[in-house]
């Protein structure tokens, strides 16, 4: 009996030794309470208003154009009408273009987002990591809505290339 108490305290041990240590961060908060940030994407937010307010004007315009081509339709010469809707496409193109230029993937909003918020983020990056190395975190999950997912996972429980050499992918 004695024994059969004293295995499972060892096993107990044994497991509680090798669990992992989780924490919690709520990127969203911790941002938010950031001035440089919080500044940073005012900014942001402003200037994406502004091209907004650029690429509504384009429209608008290209709008009247085409209600004025509209209205006048049946007094305009051939010539005419292929001009007015030279006129009218033109315009739509510039504000599909501006569009892309500021709104794309590749966009001027997109390259300033990553300009001012990615050292913010970086260095908030690398203060979850030395606070999760410093207390033996093995994992940080994000809480917030916005970004939830792993912000930091220690190399020590990544099984990535043991999962491939048991599939027999990868050679020592």
């Amino acid at each position: 009996m004695k024994k059969l108490i004293l295995l499972s305290m060892l096993a107990i041990l044994s497991i509680s030794a090798n669990a992992q240590s989780f924490a919690l961060v709520d990127m969203e908060y911790i941002l938010n309470h950031i001035d440089n940030y919080t500044k940073a994407n005012y900014e942001l937010n402003q200037l994406s208003k502004k091209v907004q307010e650029q690429i509504d004007a384009v429209k608008k315009d290209a709008a009247n154009l085409y209600r004025d081509y509209q209205k006048n339709l049946s007094t305009l010469t051939p010539e005419e009408k292929r001009k007015r809707q030279d006129a009218i496409m033109d315009k739509e193109k510039k504000a599909a273009e501006v569009k892309l230029k500021y709104f794309g993937p590749q966009g001027e909003l997109a390259k300033k987002r990553s300009e001012m918020l990615s050292p913010i983020q970086d260095a908030v990056y690398t203060v979850i990591k030395q606070i999760s190395e410093k207390r033996g975190y093995s994992m940080v999950i994000d809480r917030s809505s916005e970004t939830a997912g792993i912000i930091y996972g220690s190399p020590a429980i990544d099984i990535s290339n043991e999962v491939l050499q048991s599939l027999g992918s990868i050679s020592n």
